[in-house]
């Protein structure tokens, strides 16, 4: 009995050391595996390089699976094993996020994966100017790398966006919010539209609470009004009175006769170079944009508002002006009339600057 005791304990003692040299290769080849190579990595691919501060960019395909990124960081010298790698994805659930990030080498596989998995990616800062229109809004997030200017017109026409937020209109034109944004690089285009579309939503119920009670004609007809103002004014205060002179041009069925939406008609429509300075000619172009020869509103915004002009638009100077026009280009005054003839002396017929 005692004998077959000491062999009980020999054999587990044999068992035990066994599994203890097995445990320690496992967490060597682990250690090893998981640590990063002593070469330089080399990728030789488009969506993956080494920046100048020596960090890797990498980007992951929309629906590319573990494997198929651990067989690109093998061959570019990221990692040492893709095998090990699949091995770590196959603990648990977590999914590689599609995106673009970078970070810093050497590391490890760990390291690396919880990165890709966290959805870590690198964020671009993006100015959106006020006053702006949708393509040149596109050109500006293309240049960026955010989406492709294709993409975000088409994102910007889309039915289930436009029926999503109760836009009138053919386009998201004037309804996009003019602001500071961080995106993702490669960002889809839908969810560009969609973040600045729920940006103004926020920033025009905080100018106006009661936007809700509206109907969408009736803030369509506010936000067209709004953009052009934001193409028409230069000093703050004026806004208001602008849009007031609008509003009273509407109530007695006299043309808006903007110059904005002639520089519209001009840049947008067209295509040409923006114009330092109008002629009658401009004036009599043909196009239902030109509010010098169509009466009532626009077809739409003309661009994108800021604060300043959604806030005239909504709360207009109540006055009895039908008039403006700008008489001091340094400043960006402008000169308030009552009727034609003041409108006449007043001046040369300039437009807001790019």
């Amino acid at each position: 009995m005692v004998k077959a005791i000491r062999n009980f304990f020999k054999f587990l003692s044999a068992i035990i050391a066994l599994a203890v040299v097995v445990l320690s290769v496992v967490i060597g080849l682990a250690v090893y595996f998981n640590s990063p190579p002593k070469s330089k990595p080399f990728p030789i691919e488009e969506s993956m390089r080494l920046e100048k501060d020596g960090d890797l960019f990498i980007k992951i395909r929309d629906g590319e699976s573990a494997l198929s990124v651990g067989r690109r960081l093998e061959t570019a010298g990221v990692i040492r094993s893709q095998y090990f790698w699949y091995f770590l994805f196959r603990l648990d659930d977590e999914q590689i996020k599609t995106g673009s990030y970078k970070f810093e080498l050497p590391a490890s596989q760990l390291k690396i994966r919880s990165i890709l998995t966290g959805g870590e990616q690198i964020l671009v800062r993006v100015t959106i100017p006020e006053g702006v229109t949708l393509k040149k809004t596109a050109g500006i997030l293309e240049d960026s790398g955010i989406c492709e200017a294709e993409k975000f017109l088409a994102a910007s026409s889309s039915k289930e966006i436009l029926n999503a937020y109760h836009v009138p209109g053919a386009t998201m034109e004037g309804y996009l919010y003019p602001d500071t944004y961080l995106f993702p690089l490669g960002y889809p285009a839908p969810k560009v539209v969609q973040a600045m579309a729920e940006t103004f939503f926020l920033r025009l119920e905080s100018i106006s609470p009661e936007v809700a009670s509206i109907s969408p004609s009736e803030l369509n007809a506010r936000v067209i009004i709004a953009s052009i103002v934001e193409r028409e004014y230069r000093v703050p205060e004026e806004a208001p009175l602008m849009a007031g002179v609008f509003f009273n041009r509407l109530k007695i069925g006299m043309a808006l006769q903007s110059c904005a939406t002639v520089v519209y008609v001009i840049t947008e429509v067209q295509g040409k170079p923006h114009p330092e300075q109008l002629f009658n000619r401009d004036l009599e172009i043909r196009d239902p944009y030109n509010t010098y020869l169509r009466p009532g509103l626009p077809p739409g915004p003309i661009s994108a508002p800021g604060e300043t002009a959604l806030k005239a638009a909504f709360y207009p100077s109540s006055s009895d002006y039908l008039y403006f026009r700008l008489t001091d280009i340094s400043t960006g005054r402008h000169y308030f009339s009552r009727t034609l003839d003041d409108h006449i002396r007043a001046g040369t017929l300039y437009v807001k600057g790019r």
